[in-house]
């Protein structure tokens, strides 16, 4: 593959904390949880009563035609993609589309509407909407993303559970180094808060219990962590050659180094404890982006708060970097917005590439007590990076072992 630079240049995301990237940007910094107790009457059976939803309703953005038909995954897509678009510049650039790919990844897809549309059929069959497959296919956010921009160089919607977003930036990249693409528009989305989902991660003990103080229940890294915060959105970014970008006098946030995915080989659900799988990812990070251990100054983990999870990836990035973890901050978004499944890895990507951008580290939150099974240098406030050529890596691991480690660097 050639080493074709890649650069990003537009940012776009609604999340538990905020309906853009500003305000996203500015609740992590301001450690701020987009946690709550749910009161619709769904909820009322569950075991688990607190999910982070969106801080803003898609409907309040996308036009009520188009809304109505999308299913609320491809809301949130759509949303995050337009501030992306227009925060590259591109909108007011004339573009060869034929050169435009897009790559939105989710990890459930239209959930809500194949739960509607379900209830729908115990009424008869003509209840159900003539629309209901267009919006509840995994790949209707990206098709829609890909129709509002008009990508002819391929549409594309990654599948991999909580890995999902990570690895759609990751095809990006390889799109442009690999010549089929200049521009490409990648993330992921997520909207499912619903009955079935978080009484399915309840059955599997996988979801915090703390019904009381929701605000408190995503705790990565925390001894007294119980399992992880459901929630919802999107996080959007464009990718293009750094040629591209220099050419129209974009703004350069970051530059993508690398990618790493592997497969744990291990269980469906639980992580391999000895962060085989997490290591080699990260790895493979380094030497796609040409970079060295001592060059990643941040990490952006994937810290979900669930007891096996965070220990293992701890293990996993301290076999990485070996020393050089000691020097490398640490921080888990999650703990605030909550795990955004096949939304995680781009909103957290957003986040890396910002806190290369602006130098600083937003904080973890919830942190009393760390495991003593983390051997990591966690920011529980807001921490500054250094000057000069710096570098991060930004984890996603998924259900069925699938782990994507992406390298960004300072620019």
């Amino acid at each position: 593959m050639s080493k074709t630079r890649v650069v990003i240049t537009g940012l776009g995301a609604t999340t538990p904390v905020g309906g853009d990237v500003a305000s996203t940007w500015e609740g992590l910094l301001a450690g701020r949880s987009g946690a709550k107790l749910l009161t619709a009457d769904w909820v009322e059976e569950l075991p688990v009563k607190i999910a982070a939803p969106a801080a803003v309703e898609p409907t309040e953005i996308i036009e009520r035609v188009k809304a109505r038909r999308l299913d609320r995954n491809a809301q949130f897509a759509v949303v995050a993609a337009r501030e992306a678009w227009a925060d590259s510049g591109l909108a007011d650039v004339e573009l060869d589309k034929t050169r435009l790919g897009v790559a939105i990844a989710t990890g459930i897809g239209g959930l809500l509407t194949t739960l509607t549309n379900y209830d729908a059929l115990r009424s008869g069959p003509r209840r159900v909407s003539p629309l209901a497959i267009p919006m509840l296919m995994p790949n209707s956010a990206a098709a829609n993303v890909g129709l509002e921009l008009g990508a002819l160089a391929g549409v594309q919607t990654p599948v991999s559970a909580c890995a999902s977003s990570n690895e759609a930036i990751s095809l990006a990249a390889d799109q442009i180094r690999l010549g089929r693409a200049d521009i490409v528009v990648a993330g992921g989305a997520e909207g499912s808060i619903a009955g079935l989902p978080l009484a399915a991660f309840g059955q599997m003990m996988a979801l915090s219990k703390r019904n009381d103080d929701p605000e408190r229940a995503s705790r990565p890294w925390d001894v007294d962590r119980d399992g992880f915060l459901l929630g919802e959105g999107a996080g959007v970014l464009v990718l293009e050659t750094y040629e591209h970008a220099v050419a129209r006098g974009a703004k350069i946030y970051a530059e993508f180094a690398g990618a790493g995915i592997t497969a744990d080989g291990h269980d469906i659900v639980q992580p391999d404890p000895t962060g085989s799988g997490a290591e080699r990812a990260m790895l493979q990070a380094l030497r796609e982006g040409d970079l060295a251990a001592g060059d990643i100054v941040h990490i952006n983990a994937h810290a979900t708060s669930t007891p096996t999870g965070d220990v293992a990836e701890a293990i996993a990035i301290r076999k990485a970097l070996g020393s050089a973890t000691d020097h490398a901050i640490a921080t888990a978004p999650k703990s605030m917005v909550g795990h955004l499944l096949g939304a995680a890895g781009a909103v957290e990507s957003i986040a890396t590439v910002l806190a290369l951008h602006h130098r600083v580290v937003p904080p973890t939150i919830n942190v009393d007590k760390v495991d003593d099974g983390v051997d990591l240098d966690i920011a529980t406030e807001q921490r500054k990076l250094p000057d000069g050529d710096v570098a991060a890596l930004n984890n996603s691991f998924g259900f069925g072992g699938h782990n994507v480690a992406l390298a960004f660097k300072s620019i």
